[in-house]
């Protein structure tokens, strides 16, 4: 199983998720540099993603929709503060409306990655950091923790198929 940890810390006020991928740094890289590649593992399996936007470059903003079962769709936005290929990505997480507008009414978050050598290939560490406990309690009380789990553990099987 790809994902080793999803722990929230309400001291922190982090949500932090652990992968070990069998794969280099490089090609963990290419996970969240292809919007393609990004789609099919991007949201939990029963909510797949689908990136409208996706300008990988520091200011760049990526928008997306995750399409529910019943044919609802959540949007969300990106917008990348640091991009260091192949090690990691700095960005602003965000929720928004059907036409891509960010929704104040729902947290927004700063997002960090970490690709790095180690276990079977690369550790990829993922930290959302929230501004309040109450947004991190509201994130967390709609999946979060459980939907980021379910999203990461997808990642074997595009890795094994690459």
């Amino acid at each position: 199983m790809t994902v080793l940890s999803a722990t929230p810390d309400t001291q922190a006020l982090t949500l932090e998720v652990v992968a070990d991928l069998a794969a280099t740094p490089e090609r963990a890289w290419r996970l969240w540099a292809d919007p393609r590649t990004l789609e099919r593992w991007w949201g939990p399996p029963t909510w797949p993603a689908t990136f409208d936007e996706h300008d990988l470059r520091p200011g760049g903003v990526a928008k997306y929709h995750m399409t529910g079962p019943d044919g609802t769709r959540a949007h969300g936005w990106w917008q990348f503060v640091r991009v260091d290929e192949p090690t990691g990505l700095e960005l602003d997480d965000g929720f928004a409306d059907e036409h891509g507008a960010p929704d104040a009414s729902l947290p927004t978050t700063r997002m960090v990655v970490t690709l790095e050598p180690g276990g079977t290939g690369t550790i990829m560490t993922i930290t959302s950091r929230f501004a309040s406990a109450e947004a991190l309690e509201q994130v967390l009380a709609m999946g979060m923790a459980e939907g980021m789990t379910e999203a990461v553990g997808q990642i074997d099987a595009i890795l094994a198929a690459a």
